[in-house]
C-alpha cells in the first residue's frame, strides 16, 4: 500500500484539501504540523491518535512540527457549549514545558516542537487586524460549525477571533518553515480551512490538509475517558498498569479499529490479530497486542513488563510477589487510608470505608471474603500491625475478587 492507502486502510482519513494530496503524502519529503494547546501539563489518551498519526508520517520521511499553543492557549479553542476556563500565564509556562518534553521523548527528539507565542508576542492588534483579520469576511467566520452552535448561548470576542489566530499559525509556518500541509482531529476542521484561506489569499498558492475522525468507543464516549478522567500519557499521572487495564478492557467489537489507529503492526498483523478476536475472543490477543503497542511506545519495554507482572500477579492474588514501586503503581488510583496504630481488622474495615459498620465487616470476614495481602482471613480477632506490612509501609486489602484498598502506614 501506499502511504495515503495506508492511512485511508486505517481510518484515519476523514476530510481532505488539496487535489493531489495523495500524490504530496506518497511523493518527496514534506513539512507537516499538528498542533494542541496546553491545557494540561500532559498529553492524554485522546491525542494519542494524532500523535501515532504525526509519527505515522514521520517514518515515511515527512518532517513533523509539533505545535504548542502558547498564545491560542491563552484564550482557549470554543467549546459547544461554553467558553473555556482562563489559564494563568504561570500555568501555562508549566503546561508547555510538560508537554515538550513529552512530545520529545515520544518521537526521540526527531520531531520539532514550536510555540505559537513565539511569532505572536510582540504582533500589535493593530498589526494583526491589518494583516490578518482584512482576509477573512465575517460571514466566513459566522459559518464555522463551532462559532454558530454557539450563537444562541453566547460567544466572547476571544473565541470568537480562535480561528484567525490558528489560521495564521498555518501562514506562519508555511512561510517560514516551509509547511504546506496540517493534520488534525475532525474537530478542527473550520480552523484549518481558516488557515488554507489566508495562505491561498495572502501567497496565491495551494496548501494541503486532512484531518481524521475523532475515536470513540463504541457508545459514542471519547476514547481514553475513564469514569471521567482522562488516562495521562505521562506515566506518573496515569501509570503503566492503569493504562493496561484500560486497553486490555476495551470492547471486542473496537479492538481492531484501534489496533489500526494506534498501532504500527502490519496490516497481515492486524488480520491475524482479527481472526483470533472473531474465533478465540477468550485469548485476548488483540487486547494484549493494543495494550503493548500502546505502552511499549509511550514508556517502554521495561514499563510494558512491568504492567503486565503487576497484572498476572494480581489475578493469583499474590500481591507479596510485587515491588514497592509496582504495589505503588498498582494501587494508584484505589482507595486509601492512614493507619497510625495498630488496629484489629473489623475496627480497620469501618474506619477505611471498606466496610459500613462492624456487624457488615464480622459478615465478610466469616464469609471468607476479605484478604490481607494476598491471604484470606477469617479470624475477628485479626490485628493488622506495621509490622507485617508490605515492605513496612502498605497493607493491602481486597474485599470479594476486585475491590482493593490500600492501609498505608504512618
Amino acid at each position: 500500500m501506499t502511504l495515503f492507502e495506508e492511512l485511508e486502510w486505517r481510518g484515519l482519513i476523514k476530510d481532505t484539501a488539496g487535489e493531489d494530496l495523495a500524490e504530496k503524502l506518497n511523493g518527496e519529503p514534506i513539512t507537516f504540523y499538528w498542533g494542541t494547546d496546553p491545557t494540561a501539563d500532559s498529553l492524554h489518551l485522546g491525542h494519542y491518535s494524532s500523535l501515532v498519526t504525526a509519527k505515522r508520517l514521520a517514518k515515511a520521511g515527512h518532517h513533523p512540527i509539533l505545535l504548542c499553543g502558547g498564545a491560542t492557549g491563552l484564550i482557549g479553542d470554543p467549546r459547544p457549549t461554553a467558553e473555556r476556563e482562563i489559564i494563568s500565564k504561570e500555568q501555562l509556562a508549566k503546561n508547555l514545558a510538560g508537554i515538550q518534553a513529552q512530545v520529545s521523548r515520544i518521537f526521540d527528539g526527531k520531531a520539532e516542537v514550536v510555540n505559537n507565542y513565539d511569532w505572536f508576542k510582540g504582533y500589535e492588534v493593530t498589526d494583526f487586524l491589518r494583516d490578518v483579520g482584512k482576509y477573512i469576511n465575517i460571514n466566513y467566520m459566522l459559518d464555522k460549525d463551532i462559532i454558530r452552535r454557539r450563537l444562541d448561548t453566547g460567544i466572547t470576542f476571544a473565541e470568537f477571533t480562535y480561528t484567525l489566530i490558528q489560521g495564521y499559525d498555518f501562514l506562519w509556518l508555511y512561510e517560514n518553515k516551509g509547511c504546506i500541509l496540517q493534520a488534525e482531529g475532525s474537530d478542527q476542521w473550520g480552523n484549518i480551512t481558516t488557515g488554507l484561506d489566508l495562505i491561498k489569499k495572502k501567497t496565491g498558492k495551494d496548501a494541503y490538509a486532512f484531518t481524521m475522525p475523532l475515536v470513540l468507543d463504541k457508545y459514542g464516549n471519547k476514547f481514553g475517558k475513564s469514569e471521567g478522567n482522562a488516562l495521562w500519557l505521562d506515566r506518573n499521572k496515569t501509570s503503566s498498569y492503569e493504562l493496561y487495564q484500560y486497553l486490555i478492557n476495551v470492547d471486542d467489537e473496537m479492538v481492531v479499529s484501534y489496533l489500526k489507529i494506534f498501532t504500527f503492526l502490519s496490516r497481515e498483523e492486524i488480520e491475524r490479530l482479527e481472526k483470533s478476536n472473531s474465533e478465540n475472543p477468550h485469548l485476548r490477543e488483540a487486547h494484549k497486542a493494543l495494550a503493548r503497542e500502546i505502552i511499549t511506545d509511550l514508556h517502554g519495554v521495561e514499563a510494558y513488563q512491568e504492567a503486565l507482572h503487576i497484572s498476572e500477579v494480581l489475578f493469583q492474588g499474590d500481591v507479596r510477589a510485587l515491588s514497592l514501586s509496582e504495589l505503588e503503581d498498582a494501587f494508584q488510583k484505589v482507595p486509601s487510608y492512614l493507619l497510625k496504630q495498630d488496629e484489629t481488622l473489623v475496627d480497620l474495615l469501618v474506619q477505611a470505608g471498606i466496610c459500613s459498620s462492624k456487624r457488615e465487616a464480622r459478615e465478610f470476614i466469616q464469609n471468607g471474603t476479605i484478604s490481607v495481602n494476598g491471604e484470606k482471613v477469617g479470624d475477628l480477632d485479626f490485628v493488622v500491625k506495621k509490622e507485617d506490612a508490605l515492605y513496612q509501609k502498605m497493607t493491602v486489602i481486597r474485599r470479594g475478587k476486585k475491590k482493593y484498598y490500600l492501609i498505608r502506614h504512618e
